[in-house]
């Protein structure tokens, strides 16, 4: 079984230019839930004012739901979360050199040193963790195995392996993910950028090569480039890999609008899955081709995800659209 996490309310709402109010959080995060999705990643408390109360009130609402807050490995981060009525929660860390010797200023010592203190201490609570281990994706991958079995020996409930600037290709990040299964029995999840557009892709080959959960966004916002797209990994696994998500897909249409007027960022005309153009034709073969049987040219039809079909006139229509009976 594949979990989508849907992290549009944390990583999503980081894409610049974006800022969800309170109200807006809680309506994307009613109808995520009313489309199925089961776990979602709403923010990062520690922020405080808005970000903390919107958190709050979506805990509140006691989906059955797992709601995750995202923290770093810091006391005053957690405290944030509990104090919000945080279940889950991710606990985040850099683990590439580049990461803890640039950003950080530490060694790897420290990393070890911090999720070995935060875990014992969350888990007695009986609390949700999953640790996220930021920049996996340039880590020395033997310190990154090193990590993940540190933690499945404190009982980390998942481990989210981020490829967190976007270098991974699906060749790598089969790789990657299928190196770690062989060591590592705790739940993976693969999080994914799309800095070279290939998020999704790398999205499925985590899953091929063993993760459990997938992180995605609606419409792919996210920091940057954005993030593998809920839409597209759900149709994906449904529609070319045969794996049900539990995702009623004739709903995305929807959550995609909402996401957009909530986000003020358009949806592009091409995007696939939710774009308008998706199942536009204008092209005389392939309007003949449609009209004749849609499956010529749209590998599912518009209705699935709530979109529909047009067909247009322009440069390269023939006489086949003005008398589509004939």
């Amino acid at each position: 079984m594949i979990t989508l996490v849907d992290t549009t309310l944390r990583d999503g709402e980081q894409s610049p230019g974006v800022a969800f109010t309170v109200k807006e959080k809680v309506e994307i995060a009613s109808l995520l839930f009313s489309i199925g999705i089961n776990e979602m990643e709403v923010g990062t408390p520690v922020m405080g004012g808005n970000e903390a109360q919107a958190v709050k009130e979506i805990i509140a609402m006691n989906l059955p739901s797992r709601m995750l807050t995202w923290n770093r490995v810091l006391e005053r981060d957690i405290e944030a979360a509990l104090s919000c009525g945080a279940k889950a929660l991710y606990i985040s860390c850099p683990v590439s050199d580049i990461q803890i010797e640039n950003k950080l200023k530490k060694k790897r010592e420290w990393v070890k040193e911090r999720f070995s203190k935060l875990i014992p201490e969350l888990k007695k609570e009986g609390l949700y963790v999953a640790c996220g281990l930021e920049d996996a994706s340039r880590a020395d991958p033997h310190f990154v195995l090193e990590i993940s079995s540190l933690l499945e020996g404190l009982a980390a409930d998942r481990i989210r392996i981020c490829d967190t600037v976007g270098i991974l290709t699906p060749f790598k990040t089969f790789e990657l993910i299928t190196f770690l299964r062989k060591y590592i029995k705790t739940p993976l999840e693969i999080h994914t950028h799309n800095d070279f557009g290939l998020a999704t892709a790398n999205a499925l080959a985590g899953i091929k090569g063993g993760a459990v959960y997938v992180s995605v966004t609606v419409n792919g916002i996210g920091e940057r480039a954005g993030n593998a797209s809920l839409e597209e990994v759900v149709m994906a696994l449904e529609k070319i890999e045969g794996i049900k998500t539990g995702i009623n897909i004739r709903r995305l249409k929807e959550l995609s609008l909402l996401v957009s007027m909530s986000s003020g960022k358009p949806i592009p005309p091409n995007k696939p899955i939710v774009g308008d153009l998706v199942f536009t034709h204008e092209s005389g073969i392939h309007v003949d081709g449609v009209i004749k049987d849609p499956t010529n040219y749209e590998p599912f039809p518009p209705e699935d995800v709530g979109a529909k079909r047009r067909l247009i006139i322009g440069k390269h229509s023939n006489k086949r659209l003005l008398s589509p009976s004939s």
